[in-house]
């Protein structure tokens, strides 16, 4: 049996053994979402230097809202119940799903704790959200 490819470019095969992503199951289902194969290792890249650099809540809001848009992936940030003292409280997850890689999955939070090492405005906002001085 052969699966028609898609009309856009996907992601090229990860070496044998070293993923488990499900690249191949995902391409053999007729009825599968295949937006996350759109994203090609340039790509990839573009979007981790993207997640790097955010400017403020809103530009990662954004971001979060145009990832699941146009790949399908969601991502889970969230806040330990707990006193955050640092940005380990703050937990940032991609949701696994089918095709998407597992070094993408870890990637993708990095680059956003990265910038919210460098923009720590960006974490007190997330903080405040839903708190006590949210206007």
């Amino acid at each position: 049996m052969t699966t028609a490819s898609p009309i856009f470019p996907i992601r090229t095969e990860c070496p044998p053994g070293a993923c488990i992503c499900g690249r191949d199951a995902l391409l053999a289902q007729t009825d599968a979402d295949l937006r996350v194969l759109r994203l090609t290792r340039d790509d990839e890249k573009r979007l981790l230097e993207r997640l790097e650099n955010l400017g403020s809540l809103s530009d990662l809001r954004r971001m979060e809202a145009r990832i699941e848009q146009q790949l399908g992936v969601r991502l889970e940030i969230s806040i330990s119940p707990n006193v955050v003292r640092t940005l380990r409280g703050i937990t940032i997850l991609v949701v696994e799903q089918p095709g998407l890689c597992r070094k993408t999955r870890q990637a993708i939070p990095a680059a956003i704790k990265r910038s919210l090492e460098q923009r720590p405005e960006i974490a007190y906002e997330l903080l405040n959200v839903g708190g006590l001085f949210e206007a």
